[in-house]
């Protein structure tokens, strides 16, 4: 019995190839009205990300900036072009760069990180820490200001 199960595996595997055939013909045609109609989609859709003046698409993130640091200090940085922000810990300068650009509309020409490390704090027997903080100091070209108030 095992010649004949040897030849019914031999026509179901012939089958199946022809089916595969018969697919792949099918799905060519359809590919080919698809793309008929993806051509004129595309010129109907926007573009998702915003554009400059220039042509360039910019990416920018509203994650980064958590919200902009408020102080006497930063006050007194404001006057010179400087403006102090809270931002993710894990994030770079050039992506801060980007985020401040992208969402002020400002040249920025440098950026400073500051760190502060996590503190001990007790209240009573309670110990805990006071949370870490990254501030970015973002500096802008002049005549140029954020109104962060």
């Amino acid at each position: 019995m095992a010649i004949l199960d040897f030849l019914k595996n031999k026509e179901e595997a012939q089958k199946a190839k022809e089916r595969k055939e018969t697919e792949k013909k099918s799905a060519s045609a359809k590919a080919s009205a698809d793309k008929s109609v993806k051509k004129t989609e595309k010129i109907s859709d926007t573009p998702k990300t915003p554009v400059q003046k220039t042509g360039k698409k910019v990416s920018f993130s509203f994650d980064i900036i958590k919200k902009p640091h408020i102080s006497e200090k930063a006050s007194f940085l404001a006057e010179n072009n400087q403006y102090v922000f809270e931002v993710l810990d894990n994030c770079n300068k050039t992506e801060i760069k980007k985020a401040i650009e992208g969402i002020y509309n400002v040249n920025v020409l440098s950026v400073n990180m500051i760190t502060i490390p996590p503190k001990k704090r007790r209240l009573g027997k309670t110990q805990g820490w006071r949370k870490e903080l990254t501030k970015a100091v973002v500096k802008i070209k002049e005549g140029q200001t954020i109104e962060i108030l």
